[in-house]
């Protein structure tokens, strides 16, 4: 068991880093393409580390559209067949299930979207369930933890790549606009911001005591 409690260090909340890839812009007329979600918990040795990422590729649901230049931008071809690509409410599904198993595993209350630029995730992640009436969605409807945000305020830098770069953290630009890459990285280089508050809070404590 760790010597941090993920349930207390988050106020309830599982943290749950998410990454997808899209056909365009609108989360209420662009498909959702591909979703990979990376389960965050305290490691042993009380560091925040990924422990389980779940991934799946959607079919476009009915009516959806697909803008050229997006699906340029991230290589995607909605319709091959290789994709192995479910429904969307069965690809919310198997994202959902193991992400409700851990919050209930943790005692967490909810889960808590932490993406760059969150926002953007969050809203398709909404907007899909809505569309597919999917019940119990694990994550809050409206708080997330913004990396994009806290990237600027740790490192000075906004944009993912540049993120890691100034965090130590190796990005391979070839590798980028995957789901579950870049889901992978987000978690890395969160991790490490809040391990990194972690640590000096110790310090803090440490030289209090000293003094005292």
């Amino acid at each position: 068991m760790s010597i941090l409690d993920i349930k207390s260090r988050f106020r309830g909340y599982l943290p749950v880093v998410v990454d997808l890839e899209t056909a365009g812009f609108n989360n209420q007329t662009d498909a959702l393409l591909e979703v990979a979600a990376v389960i965050l918990d305290f490691n042993d040795q009380g560091q925040l580390t990924p422990v389980k990422t779940v991934h799946e590729h959607f079919q476009p649901f009915e009516g959806a559209n697909l803008q050229q230049e997006s699906l340029d931008f991230t290589g995607i071809d909605p319709y091959n067949p290789l994709r192995g690509a479910v429904p969307e409410i069965d690809g919310l599904r198997k994202i959902f299930e193991p992400i409700r198993a851990y919050i209930k595993s943790t005692s967490c209350n909810r889960a808590i979207l932490v993406g760059h630029n969150a926002h953007f995730d969050h809203g398709f992640i909404n907007a899909a369930v809505v569309r597919t009436q999917l019940k119990r969605n694990p994550f809050h409807p409206f708080s997330s933890l913004d990396t994009a945000t806290l990237g600027a305020v740790f490192y000075g830098q906004t944009v993912l790549a540049k993120v890691c770069s100034a965090a130590g953290v190796e990005f391979d630009a070839k590798e980028a606009h995957s789901a579950i890459y870049d889901a992978e990285k987000t978690a890395e280089v969160f991790c490490l911001m809040v391990n990194q508050l972690v640590t000096l809070k110790s310090l803090q404590k440490t030289v209090e005591t000293a003094i005292l």
